[in-house]
């Protein structure tokens, strides 16, 4: 296909259209509509494997968009009334189907590439960790743009018929939405009882992912290489729909995307826990003395490292030997739903942490002793306000001598609610002989630690749960 050739046929189909609606709305969505996308570590702009899941994550509806606008190209010469025209000229079906689609996927990848671009221009602003793990991530979504697109194609061409294009993007939308909300996810009863899913294979035929739970996260290798085959079987399959002239060679075009979905099921990862994986070297530990961080977040050991040696020796005073004697980000990736799991040596925190991303200056010295007294029980992925909270002012205001509120964006209701419920806790802590206090603050402690007890309950002399 020479530059002639490509910018004709630029001008005479719905490829810029095509590629125009996939980049402006993806960039709407991104910007426009506020989600998990704009906040914290896992923001869509904040890291690089982060920007290529969020991406890959709104190929949900952009990839039904390109099966669509495939189908409608599909049915250009059918419309035009010149198909037995064509088929009359010498030229080969092949040539003239590989310029209809490589024009098509050249703006389709085009566009998934310029939303790629929008996002790592910030994202090389945002941080110093640069790596090029993410790129098969949005290898394999420019992949299935242009794969959608050829297979919409090869089918408007079989099947031309004015519906074709809308029943087809239709189609491929319930596809990516069952695929993340009930097929493409297993139920699952965590240790502690409480259900949860989990993606499987099957969810990965799907291009769309997951949102972005944790910064640390990527996909395994097996997956791009098992979403890579049955890509380019759906795209080989479309391409053949598109030449095939016989009913008989339709059938039989139909054979590489049947081939690709079984090689691909098979190549997929079966065990959810090597689908979405830790990156090790993004997890990897880099430290100043007891205060570490993963090299991803290594720009912010600096700010941290002070407030971090601060909260161990206020701690070690208050705790003498019990006291935890490092400061460690988490890289535990746990399934949702599954019981946080704490250390008494080490003060695990998280850079999304309510109160960690609260903190500022001596804030965050009271929020890292807040994480070394109670560092929280809710379950993973869940959200919740009270008695841990609670607990965990007391604890500080134990440790500095004095009741501060912690650092919170929490609503002005929920902190008069916060105050109210320790305020009487804490004066009644206080007036505790020392030793009494030592007991219930340890008590509190190993409840906290735990997830077996009742932390608050404790420090009010109360039964563990």
């Amino acid at each position: 296909m020479n530059v002639r050739v490509l910018r004709i046929e630029l001008k005479r189909s719905v490829a810029p259209w095509a590629g125009a609606v996939v980049l402006t709305t993806a960039l709407a969505f991104l910007y426009l509509i506020p989600g998990s996308w704009w906040t914290g570590t896992t923001a869509w702009t904040a890291q690089w494997t982060s920007m290529a899941l969020w991406t890959r994550s709104v190929l949900f509806y952009l990839w039904p968009l390109a099966v669509g606008f495939g189908a409608l190209q599909g049915l250009r010469d059918h419309r035009s009334k010149m198909s037995e025209l064509l088929t009359s000229t010498p030229r080969p079906v092949r040539h003239r189907a590989a310029t209809l689609a490589g024009a098509t996927a050249i703006t389709l990848a085009s566009a998934f590439v310029l939303l790629v671009v929008v996002g790592a221009v910030q994202v090389v602003a945002n941080t110093e960790y640069t790596h090029l793990g993410w790129l098969p991530i949005s290898l394999v979504g420019a992949l299935s743009l242009v794969a959608g697109a050829v297979l919409g194609m090869g089918v408007g061409r079989a099947l031309p018929s004015v519906l074709t294009p809308p029943a087809l993007a239709m189609g491929a939308f319930v596809f990516t939405a069952l695929m993340q909300m009930s097929l493409g996810r297993t139920e699952t009863t965590t240790a502690t009882g409480l259900p949860s899913t989990e993606p499987n294979r099957v969810s990965l035929l799907s291009p769309a992912v997951q949102e972005v739970r944790d910064a640390l996260v990527t996909l395994s290798a097996s997956v791009h290489v098992g979403q890579t085959i049955w890509l380019l079987a759906m795209a080989v399959t479309g391409f053949a729909l598109l030449v095939a002239a016989t009913p008989r060679a339709r059938l039989l075009a139909l054979t590489p995307v049947l081939a690709g979905a079984v090689i691909a099921l098979l190549v997929l990862p079966s065990d959810p826990r090597r689908i979405y994986v830790v990156d090790k070297a993004a997890a990897e530990l880099v430290c100043d003395g007891p205060v570490c961080v993963t090299k991803m977040q290594q720009a912010r050991l600096a700010d941290l490292a002070g407030p971090g040696k601060e909260a161990l020796r206020l701690l070690h005073g208050a705790l003498g030997s019990q006291a935890p004697v490092s400061v460690r980000e988490s890289t535990a990736v746990l399934p949702e739903g599954s019981m946080p799991q704490w250390s008494r040596t080490t003060v695990l925190f998280d850079f999304d942490d309510d109160v960690i991303a609260a903190a500022k200056g001596k804030e965050l010295t009271w929020a890292l002793i807040a994480k070394g007294m109670v560092p929280g029980c809710s379950p993973v992925g869940w959200s919740s306000f009270g008695e841990d909270e609670f607990a965990q002012t007391v604890a500080v205001g134990w440790v500095l001598g004095e009741l501060r509120p912690l650092p919170s964006t929490l609503p002005a209701r929920l902190r008069r609610e916060a105050d109210a419920e320790t305020r009487p806790v804490w004066k009644k802590l206080k007036a505790l002989p020392r030793a009494e206090q030592f007991l219930r603050i340890s008590a509190m402690r190993a409840a906290a630690l735990s997830c077996k007890g009742d932390a608050f309950a404790a420090l009010n002399g109360g039964a563990s749960r």
